[in-house]
């Protein structure tokens, strides 16, 4: 057996999963509105028992699921993986009362989370961020605006990070617990180019108090890099998901469509261009699993590795998507096309939780620490 080989009932889960996203949530997927929380597809997530798996699954896990999701239904991958990502911090560092009155929400699908981490000025370099947590009385308030953020502003809960201590930088960070209700929390709606909803928040002297911190005070900035080392490598597991599925069918149809007397396979250029997709995908999978078997034995160099296995699988689901669509010709830009629809989800995953550029700087840090 390889080293990252899967046992037979891996395998079989994966295939059971690849089948239940194209034959159920697709269709709910299909009938979701775009830009908007699809909660009938969230609720059916948790009914099959698949949100209460992501928080029970270690790494290697998460990465199976998300990429056989993603290979049959990429809109049930995205909304599985945002309650994850929103409720992860909720996992590692929230309270006894804060766990029990949430987690078993958001497991049965009835609670829609969000991560709010990116501001306006503050992306790339999360450590700079500037809502600010100015003091009051026992708890704070929360004063300016968070960007970017999947699921704003339809979201039941936020995690969010805000500044405690002035000219900390990363030190002076605090995640809260803050509801969608809370006075003084406003969102609206980006028009982007995403089938979930992105949007801005906007932060009116929320009042925050202890019950809502996640963690500590000022330690905030340790559970937001927590999480997203965790969901990194998973990120990768999404993009190796889309880029098999582009594989695949760019295997099939270089196989029926006839050009010049013959199929597509057998000109030599359309050949070696499939090798090159399919050897890349393969080793976008196996540092996926690498990072993840990492991740889960607890193994030093985490960060690195997560950073190197999202930074290749997204790089090369976007080189495998771009090529399927090449070799499919006009076909693959019609509406409703499988690769005209990946063509469109390919492309964010290069940028958050950490964009490429941001991915080879942890990389380099990582090399010469």
């Amino acid at each position: 057996m390889t080293a990252f080989a899967l046992d037979p009932d891996q395998r079989k889960w994966c295939a059971e999963l690849r089948t239940l996203a194209a034959e159920r949530l697709g269709s709910l997927a299909a009938a979701g509105e775009p830009g908007r929380v699809n909660r009938p597809l969230v609720a059916a997530l948790g009914e099959l028992g698949l949100l209460e798996r992501l928080f029970s699954a270690g790494a290697l896990d998460l990465c199976l699921l998300r990429e056989s999701l993603a290979y049959g239904c990429t809109e049930a991958e995205t909304a599985l993986a945002l309650q994850g990502l929103g409720s992860y911090a909720l996992v590692q560092a929230g309270t006894a009362d804060q766990r029990e009155r949430l987690l078993p929400e958001v497991i049965a699908g009835r609670a829609v989370a969000a991560f709010a981490l990116s501001e306006p000025g503050a992306g790339s370099d999360a450590a700079a961020l500037e809502l600010n947590a100015a003091p009051d009385g026992g708890g704070w308030r929360l004063t300016g605006a968070k960007c970017w953020i999947s699921n704003a502003p339809d979201a039941d809960f936020y995690t969010v990070f805000a500044r405690t201590t002035e000219g900390a930088g990363a030190r002076g960070i605090t995640a809260f617990l803050v509801p969608a209700g809370r006075q003084g929390l406003t969102g609206s709606r980006l028009d982007m180019l995403s089938p979930h909803p992105i949007g801005t928040l906007d932060f009116d002297g929320v009042p925050v108090g202890p019950q809502d911190v996640l963690g500590e005070p000022d330690r905030g900035f340790r559970v937001a890099m927590n999480t997203l080392n965790l969901f990194r490598p998973s990120v990768g597991a999404f993009a190796v998901g889309m880029a098999q599925a582009a594989l695949d069918a760019t295997i099939g149809h270089t196989s029926r469509r006839t050009a010049f007397g013959g199929p597509l396979k057998d000109l030599q250029a359309v050949a070696h261009q499939v090798a090159e997709m399919a050897t890349r995908t393969e080793a976008a999978r196996l540092l996926v699993h690498a990072a993840a078997a990492a991740c889960d034995a607890g193994d030093p160099g985490i960060a690195k590795r997560s950073a190197m296995a999202k930074l290749f699988a997204t790089e090369t689901a976007q080189y495998v998507v771009d090529t399927a669509v090449q070799l499919h010709g006009a076909r693959a830009l019609q509406r409703g096309h499988l690769l005209e629809h990946l063509y469109r989800e390919v492309r964010a995953p290069r940028i958050y939780e950490g964009a490429t550029e941001v991915q080879r700087t942890v990389i380099a840090k990582e090399l010469y620490a």
